[in-house]
C-alpha cells in the first residue's frame, strides 16, 4: 500500500456542455443542464487520462467504484474543467480524487468525488466475457 501524495497520477480535460450532454438527453431528468451521468463519464475520462501513461503494455483499466457529487448546474455552452489525481495506490488498484469546476466566471466548483479503478490484462479481461 501507498499514498499516492508523493508522486500522484494526474489529468485535467476540459469539456463544452453541448446538447447530447444535457440531462434531457442522456435521461436523467428533464432540464437542458449537464447531465449527472455525462459528469461521471466526464470524471472517469481523467482517471483514464492520468493512469494511462502508467500502464504496462497490452494493459487498461477499469472503473470499480465510484461517489460523485453534482452541486452545481452547467448550462449548454459551459467549458467545465475536470481534474483527477491519485490519492492511494495498492497494487493494480488506482483511487482517484476528481473535481469538475466552471472555465471562467469565478471557477464554480460543481462536482466533486472519487473514482477507484483497477489495472487489468486487457486480452484476459475480455476472455473472461464468453
Amino acid at each position: 500500500m501507498t499514498n499516492a501524495s508523493s508522486n500522484p497520477l494526474t489529468a485535467t480535460l476540459t469539456f463544452t456542455v453541448a446538447e447530447d450532454d444535457t440531462a434531457l438527453a442522456v435521461g436523467s431528468g428533464t432540464l437542458p443542464v449537464l447531465g449527472t451521468p455525462r459528469l461521471l463519464a466526464w470524471c472517469e475520462a481523467a482517471t483514464c487520462a492520468a493512469l494511462e501513461p502508467a500502464l504496462p503494455v497490452g494493459s487498461t483499466s477499469v472503473g470499480t467504484r465510484v461517489a460523485l457529487e453534482h452541486t452545481g448546474a452547467s448550462p449548454v455552452g459551459q467549458q467545465v474543467e475536470v481534474s483527477a489525481s491519485t490519492t492511494y495506490v495498492d497494487g493494480r488498484l488506482h483511487r482517484f480524487t476528481v473535481a469538475a469546476r466552471h472555465l471562467g466566471g469565478n471557477g464554480k466548483v460543481v462536482g466533486t468525488g472519487e473514482v477507484t479503478r483497477v489495472v487489468v490484462d486487457a486480452e484476459k479481461f475480455l476472455s473472461r466475457l464468453g
